[in-house]
């Protein structure tokens, strides 16, 4: 396993970092199997596990806290919050209000009484970034979180909130969590340069794809990953978008073959290749899947293989751009562009 430095922290973290957005319902993980997977996570030197509130509206978390009871301080802790928790119309977003309150039911959950990395899961157009950072700076001197991150925000969001933090003389974002894979290279342009710009840490999630990288989608099989049956319209190859992932995919795997990587091996290797990222999140449902996953931990692409994969999807391209989550809203609400007339 590699160790990085997580932004200017200190802070050492491994290279692939343990997702638990899987425990509980949503990938249909119980408690003793998500603890066998924590166990060989740690055993195989992965030491920062990131969940969110929002992740089977607490159930992850929950898990989380049993499976680390008894060895919390060897493990970098991150959790995430400001998406929707239930109905009410206050409990979301990144107010004081709402931050203080999910924070508090995080600890109870996880059974801490502190976090390492608390993550804004998303930018809150609703939520100014002096509201937002004055919360997390007085819950970092309280001694609830000991840094604090943002999650798939889009590039000047980051920007704006680090000037926000400057003028007004409170902790800044340390982190950023976007979605990043060789299909989906899109932060490349905007997103990355930021972060080192201001030397954030970057764990980037769904290296994998949602499963187009695993090995399992290839032409002419049958698609049965767990996110085709819940979302099946990303896996519909008779989407423009889709087809072209899975023309990527088949030239991809001879890459892979020719370098004798998996193709786990070659999508994890790329996702940490780059400079600006600090570790990917995995999110293994079985121990098989970890344990492939592991595997890939010391893979290091050679620069025939990583200008192999830029001649398959070019720098800074996303295969499926209409799954991006850092759209500015602008982009996706006609009446935010159009001046109201009077």
């Amino acid at each position: 396993m590699q160790y990085r430095t997580l932004g200017r922290t200190g802070v050492q973290v491994s290279s692939l970092a343990l997702g638990a957005m899987n425990f509980g319902r949503i990938g249909r993980i119980t408690q003793d199997e998500a603890t066998a997977v924590v166990d060989a996570a740690l055993e195989g030197g992965i030491n920062l596990i990131d969940t969110a509130d929002m992740y089977g509206e607490g159930e992850s978390e929950e898990i989380v806290g049993k499976a680390i009871a008894g060895r919390r301080d060897d493990i970098v802790l991150a959790t995430k919050a400001s998406l929707p928790m239930g109905d009410e119309r206050n409990h979301q977003g990144s107010s004081r209000r709402w931050l203080v309150t999910a924070l508090d039911n995080s600890l109870r959950r996880l059974g801490v009484d502190h976090v390492d990395l608390y993550q804004i899961h998303r930018w809150d157009p609703s939520a100014g970034d002096e509201e937002t950072l004055s919360a997390l700076t007085d819950l970092q001197r309280a001694g609830k979180i000991r840094y604090f991150g943002s999650s798939t925000f889009p590039a000047y969001r980051i920007v704006q909130a680090q000037w926000a933090a400057r003028e007004h003389h409170l902790s800044r974002y340390v982190t950023e969590q976007p979605s990043y894979s060789v299909l989906q290279r899109g932060i490349e342009t905007h997103v990355l340069p930021v972060t080192e710009e201001y030397g954030l840490g970057v764990l980037v999630w769904s290296p994998l794809a949602s499963g187009w990288l695993s090995g399992a989608i290839r032409e002419g099989r049958d698609i049965t990953t767990n996110r085709s049956a819940s979302m099946p319209q990303r896996f519909d190859i008779t989407v423009p978008a889709n087809r072209a992932r899975l023309e990527a995919v088949e030239q991809l795997a001879r890459v892979a073959d020719e370098a004798g990587l998996t193709m786990i091996q070659l999508a994890l290797g790329f996702a940490t290749a780059h400079p600006a990222v600090t570790s990917a999140l995995v999110g293994p449902r079985t121990l098989d899947h970890l344990r492939s996953q592991l595997a890939a931990a010391d893979t290091v692409l050679t620069a025939d293989v990583l200008d192999a994969i830029d001649a398959i999807v070019a720098p800074g391209v996303d295969l499926a751009p209409d799954e991006k989550y850092d759209t500015p809203p602008a982009l996706l609400d006609p009446s935010l562009r159009r001046r109201r007339v009077s």
